[in-house]
C-alpha cells in the first residue's frame, strides 16, 4: 500500500485553464520559494510524466478536488469524474458544489456520491462572490454533509480570499463546534494562523490539517512537523499540492523531517486510507 497525496492536480481538461497551468511562470516562482525545481510533467502539462513521477514517489492515489471558484478558475465535477474514471483507481474526486443554492447543493452532494466522490470540496472565499467559513448560508451544505457522513474539505489557508480575514481560524472553529460529527479537512493547513489553527485542532477531534505546499519551509512550517510527530499524528495529511510542488521531490523532503517512522506512515498514508474509507 502506498502513499496517499491529498491534494494532486493533474495537467487535464479544466484544470489547464486555472492559474496554476496557465500563469506557469508564476507557479514555477512559488515552487523555487519553497526550495523545489519544478516539475516535467507541471512544466510540460504531461499526465504520463505526472503518472511515472507518482509511480517513482511510490503515490497510490491523489485526491482531485474539483472547484467552484472567481480569479483561482474553476474545475467541474464532470472533468474530475473523467480523470477518476479515465485513469482507475489512481485518483480519489473531491466535488465541489454552487454554495448559492442550497437545495443545488444538497442535489450535487447526493450525485456525487452516488458517482463515487470520497469528499466534498468548498472554498468560501474563492467563490464568485466570497463568503466567510462560518457564513449561515453554508450551514444547510454543512449539515447535509454530516448527515451523510461525507468529509468537507474546507480551503481556508493561503489564497483563501480577498484578504486574511477569509482565513480566519476563529469561523472554521465555529464551524467545527456547531457540526461535531463532520470531519473537515482544512487545505493549506490554515497558513498563516499555524498556531491557531493548531489550536484549533487540538480543540476539535473533527478536525484534519493538510498543510500541503505551506508545509514546505514557509514561516511556522517547523510546528506543523512537531503537530504531526505529537498529538496530531492521527489527523495530519499528506499532499504535495501538485503542480505546485513536484511530487518526487516533495516525497523525498518529506521523508527528511523529523517524524518518527510509526507518526509518517499514518500521515503519508494511514490517516487518508481511514478518512476516505479506501
Amino acid at each position: 500500500m502506498g502513499i496517499i497525496d491529498f491534494r494532486l492536480r493533474p495537467p487535464l481538461r479544466g484544470f489547464l485553464d486555472t492559474l496554476m497551468y496557465n500563469a506557469g511562470d508564476r507557479r514555477d516562482g512559488f515552487t523555487r520559494t519553497v526550495g523545489f525545481e519544478p516539475s516535467a510533467a507541471a512544466q510540460r502539462q504531461s499526465m504520463d510524466l505526472l503518472l511515472e513521477e507518482m509511480d517513482g514517489a511510490g503515490v497510490e492515489y491523489g485526491v482531485v478536488v474539483g472547484r467552484r471558484a472567481g480569479m483561482l478558475g474553476s474545475v467541474s465535477n464532470e472533468d474530475v469524474l473523467h480523470i477518476m474514471r479515465s485513469y482507475g483507481k489512481r485518483f480519489v474526486g473531491a466535488a465541489s458544489i454552487d454554495p448559492t443554492s442550497r437545495r443545488g447543493a444538497c442535489d450535487t452532494i447526493d450525485q456525487a456520491i452516488g458517482q463515487g466522490f470520497k469528499l466534498i470540496n468548498i472554498e468560501p472565499g474563492a467563490y464568485p462572490v466570497p463568503m466567510y467559513a462560518d457564513d449561515r448560508r453554508l450551514y444547510p451544505i454543512y449539515g447535509h454533509c454530516e448527515d451523510r457522513q461525507v468529509p468537507v474539505i474546507l480551503m481556508v489557508g493561503g489564497t483563501a480570499g480577498p484578504d486574511l480575514g477569509y482565513s480566519d481560524p476563529i469561523r472554521t472553529d465555529r464551524v467545527l463546534a456547531d457540526f461535531p460529527n463532520l470531519k473537515v479537512v482544512v487545505a493549506h493547513g490554515g497558513w498563516p494562523w499555524v498556531n491557531e489553527i493548531l489550536h484549533v485542532a487540538f480543540r476539535r477531534p473533527n478536525l484534519y490539517l493538510s498543510p500541503d505546499m505551506y508545509f514546505s519551509r514557509m514561516p511556522g512550517w517547523e510546528e506543523y512537523v512537531k503537530a504531526a510527530d505529537g498529538f496530531l499524528a492521527d489527523r495530519m495529511l499528506y499532499a504535495s499540492s501538485f503542480p505546485f510542488c513536484p511530487v518526487r521531490g516533495y516525497r523525498d523532503w518529506f521523508e527528511t523531517l523529523p517524524i518518527r517512522e510509526e507518526n509518517r506512515v499514518k500521515v503519508m498514508r494511514e490517516n487518508a486510507r481511514v478518512l476516505l474509507g479506501l
